[in-house]
Formats: C-alpha cells, structure tokens, sequence
C-alpha cells in the first residue's frame, strides 16, 4: 500500500508540475505575442515615416528647385556662347 500511495504522489507532483509549466508557457506565448505587435506597430511607424522622407528627397531633388536654389543662392548661371571655350582632344 505505501508503494501505491508513493506512486500517487508521485503522479501528483507531475500533474502540478505540468499545469504549471502550461500556465507558463501560455502566460510566456502571450507576452512575445505582445511584443511582436508592438514591434510591428513600430515598423509600421518607420515604413510611414521612410515613405514620408524618400518623397521629400523627391521633392527636394527636382531639376527645378536645384536649378532656382543655384541660381539665387550661388548667384550661378548658364554660360553663354561668348564664355563657353572649347577645348580640342
């Protein structure tokens, strides 16, 4: 009988042991599960805000805007027939 009572005790122990390591596991799955939407959430965040800077590059990066920055800042002009020398090869 004491073998018996042994045994059971024993597979008690086990059952505790395994409904605690399920808790835990399940309590661990949640927290990473949070964590990666909270890294999503910011990846997100940067795809935004990456998209947001290449069309500012974009718009910073026209013809048009360095050719009017040159010409007002630089006080820089296009050459004219009687400045332009050409070189022969």
């Amino acid at each position: 009988m004491s073998g018996l009572r042994i045994g059971i005790a024993v597979l008690a122990v086990l059952v505790v042991a395994t409904a605690v390591a399920v808790v835990y596991a399940e309590q661990r799955g949640r927290s990473l599960f949070a964590e990666l939407q909270g890294l999503q959430r910011e990846r997100d965040e940067l795809n935004v805000e990456w998209r947001r800077l290449q069309l500012e590059q974009s718009t910073l990066a026209t013809h048009g805007r360095v050719e009017r920055i040159a010409r007002k800042q630089l006080g820089m002009r296009l050459p004219t027939v009687e400045t332009t020398v050409i070189i022969a090869p």
